[in-house]
C-alpha cells in the first residue's frame, strides 16, 4: 500500500508538514534545569481535591527551578463539557492562589504556545496523525459499535484479553480497495495507532514519584483520532506536551496504566518524552468500615474543592496541609521554621510517597489553627470580612461595621512562641467574638459552682463601683485579689489549696464572675483586653445585666 496516497486521501485540507507546525514552537529559552509544567483540566464542571493536589506539585516544581507553569484547557470531550467549565477552573486555581504563568484565560490565551484549548487544535493533531499515516504508523477504522461489541464477546468467551490487537484488529493491514470502498459510502472511521509492541516485552521506566518499574509493553492498536477528528487524550497530550516544551507531567498513578501507549507513542513521533511523576491517591478512613478508601465524589463532599471556602477554611491552610501529605519532611520543616512562608520549603518529588495519601480532615483543622495564629489580626480581619461577606452578611455588617474593634479583639493573644489557637475555620470567628455584639449576645450567667447567687451580685456592684477601663492586667488582678479577700475567697491560690476549708473558692473564682458578667461565658480571651476594646459604658451595661438576672 501507498501510504503517502491513503495519507493524502484521509486529509486532504491537511497541507502544512510536522516540520512547519514544530518552528511554530520554539525551544523555550530557560535557566539550566528549569522545570515546565503544566494542569490539564477537563472542563466538567467540578474541580476536585486532586486537581489541586496535583496543581501544587506542578506550582513548586516549575517556581522552585524558575520554570514556567502554564494552563492548557483538555476539551476534547465535548460530551462531558458542562457550560462555565472553564470559569470553573480558572476561579478554582484562582482563590487557591496558584499563579499559571500562561495558558487559558477567560478572555483567550496568555502565552506564546498556544491556543492552549485543545478543541482549538484540531489541525494540528490531525497533521501529526498524518505524518504517522505517511509512515505507516496510523491507519482508519470502520468498525462499527456492533462490531467492536461482538469482538469483545468474543475475547470474553476466548478469556482473552479485551482490546484492539492481533487478529481482532481487522483493519490493520486492509487493502486500499476496501479502504475506498467505505470512503466511498461515506463509513464514519477513526484513525487508530499501529503498535509494534507485546505484551512479552516490558517498559523499563523511572517515575519521579514511584521509583524504578517495569511495566507491560503496549499491543493495542488505540484510537488516535476520533470520528469528529478530534484526538482522544492519549495523542492530544503527546503531542502539546512536545509543542509547548513540557518537562515534567504530573498525574494520579490511576494513568500508569496507559504510560506504556504514551512513551510508545512519543517514541513513535521520534520526540523525548517528558519525565512523569505520578501522584499516590487521596484516601480516607471509611467512617462505616474504619478500613481506607478512595475519597468520593457521591460521598465525600470535602473532596470537592468549593466544600473548603463555603466552610471558611483558610487558603493557606489547605495548601499547608496538602503538602504536609505531599513532603514527609514538612512538618519538621515548619516547627523549624514557624514564620517562613511556605513557598521557602525545598520541595521534591523525592519525598513524596508511592502509596495512598491519607486525607484526615482533623489533622487539616489542627494544620489550620496553627496557620491563622500566625497570621496578623489584619490579615485574619481581611479573610473574615471577605468570607462572611459570602456566607453570613448579617455577622459581616457587625464585624465590619467598627474594623478597629474587631483587629482588636483578633490581635489578643496573638504573636509571641505560644499563640492562641481558638480558630480553626473563618466561620468560628464569630462564635468566638460574638458577645462583643449586643446583637449576638446570648450570655450564659452560669457561675463558678463555689459562688453563690449573693456572692455574684456583691461581687459585680463592688466591682462596677471600681471599674477602670485603663487598668492593666495586673492592675485589674489587685481588685481581684482584694475583692476574694473581702467577699471571703483566697487571695492567693497556692494558700487555698494548701487550706481550702478556710476560703469559699480561690481568686479565680471571683475574676470568673467578672468573665461571665461581660462575655456571658467562661471561655473567653484575656479579660482586661476584652473590656478595653468594649468600653466603659458597655462594660458596666453587662455587669449590671448579669446582676439583674441572678436577682430573677
Amino acid at each position: 500500500m501507498d501510504h503517502t496516497i491513503l495519507a493524502e486521501r484521509l486529509f486532504p485540507h491537511i497541507t502544512e508538514t510536522p516540520e512547519q507546525v514544530e518552528a511554530r514552537y520554539p525551544q523555550r529559552e530557560l535557566p539550566e534545569g528549569a522545570k515546565v509544567t503544566r494542569m490539564g483540566p477537563s472542563p466538567t464542571g467540578f474541580m476536585h481535591l486532586g486537581n489541586l493536589f496535583g496543581a501544587l506539585v506542578d506550582e513548586r516544581l516549575a517556581h522552585q527551578s524558575g520554570g514556567v507553569f502554564y494552563l492548557r484547557i483538555e476539551d476534547t470531550d465535548k460530551k462531558r463539557e458542562v457550560e462555565g467549565g472553564v470559569q470553573t477552573i480558572l476561579s478554582a486555581f484562582s482563590s487557591f492562589g496558584l499563579p499559571f504563568d500562561e495558558g487559558a484565560t477567560l478572555t483567550g490565551d496568555n502565552g506564546a504556545y498556544g491556543p492552549y484549548r485543545q478543541s482549538q487544535r484540531a489541525e494540528i493533531y490531525q497533521t501529526f496523525v498524518k505524518s504517522l499515516v505517511q509512515r505507516g504508523l496510523a491507519y482508519p477504522c470502520f468498525c462499527t459499535e456492533d462490531e467492536l461489541a461482538a469482538a469483545h464477546a468474543r475475547q470474553e468467551q476466548n478469556k482473552e484479553n479485551f482490546g484492539y490487537y492481533g487478529s481482532y484488529a481487522v483493519w490493520r493491514d486492509r487493502p486500499m480497495e476496501d479502504i475506498e470502498a467505505a470512503l466511498a459510502q461515506g463509513l464514519p472511521y477513526v484513525i487508530r495507532f499501529r503498535s509494534e509492541g507485546s505484551i512479552e516485552n516490558k517498559v523499563r521506566h523511572e517515575d519521579l514519584v514511584k521509583g524504578k518499574m517495569e511495566l507491560t509493553e503496549n499491543d493495542q492498536d488505540i484510537v488516535i483520532l476520533k470520528s469528529d477528528g478530534i484526538p482522544t487524550y492519549h495523542f492530544a497530550h503527546v503531542v502539546d506536551d512536545h509543542l509547548m516544551g513540557t518537562t515534567v507531567v504530573v498525574r494520579g498513578e490511576e494513568w500508569l496504566a496507559t504510560l506504556p501507549v504514551h512513551l510508545q507513542l512519543f517514541r513513535a513521533m521520534g520526540w523525548k518524552a517528558p519525565k512523569y511523576a505520578h501522584t499516590a491517591q487521596l484516601m480516607k478512613i471509611d467512617p462505616e468500615t474504619g478500613g481506607k478508601r478512595k475519597l468520593s465524589k457521591r460521598k465525600d463532599p470535602e473532596l470537592a474543592l468549593d466544600f473548603y471556602y463555603a466552610e471558611g477554611y483558610p487558603v493557606p491552610a489547605v495548601l499547608e496541609y496538602l503538602m504536609t501529605l505531599l513532603n514527609s519532611n514538612f512538618e519538621e520543616w515548619r516547627r523549624a521554621n514557624p514564620d517562613l512562608p511556605m513557598n521557602d520549603f525545598p520541595f521534591t518529588t523525592k519525598k513524596m510517597s508511592g502509596s495512598g495519601a491519607l486525607f484526615d480532615i482533623e489533622k487539616l483543622r489542627d494544620v489550620s489553627k496553627n496557620v491563622i495564629s500566625r497570621m496578623s489580626a489584619e490579615t485574619v480581619y481581611d479573610y473574615v470580612a471577605d468570607w462572611s461577606r459570602d456566607h453570613d452578611a448579617a455577622f459581616h455588617a457587625l464585624f465590619t461595621q467598627e474594623p478597629e474593634k474587631s483587629k482588636a479583639y483578633l490581635a489578643i493573644g496573638r504573636g509571641g512562641k505560644k499563640p492562641r489557637k481558638d480558630l480553626a475555620l473563618w466561620s468560628d470567628v464569630k462564635p468566638y467574638m460574638d458577645f462583643l455584639f449586643d446583637e449576638l449576645f446570648q450570655p450564659d450567667y452560669t457561675m463558678p459552682e463555689r459562688v453563690s447567687a449573693e456572692d455574684a451580685k456583691a461581687i459585680l456592684a463592688a466591682y462596677a463601683a471600681e471599674f477602670d477601663g485603663s487598668d492593666t492586667p495586673d492592675a485589674f488582678f489587685e481588685k481581684m485579689k482584694k475583692l476574694a479577700d473581702r467577699f471571703g475567697f483566697a487571695s492567693d491560690t497556692k494558700a487555698y489549696k494548701e487550706n481550702p476549708d478556710q476560703f469559699k473558692g480561690p481568686v479565680g473564682d471571683v475574676s470568673m464572675v467578672i468573665r461571665v458578667a461581660v462575655a456571658g461565658r467562661q471561655n473567653a480571651p484575656d479579660l482586661q483586653s476584652v473590656m478595653g476594646i468594649m468600653g466603659r459604658e458597655a462594660v458596666l451595661k453587662r455587669l449590671k445585666k448579669c446582676e439583674r438576672a441572678i436577682s430573677n
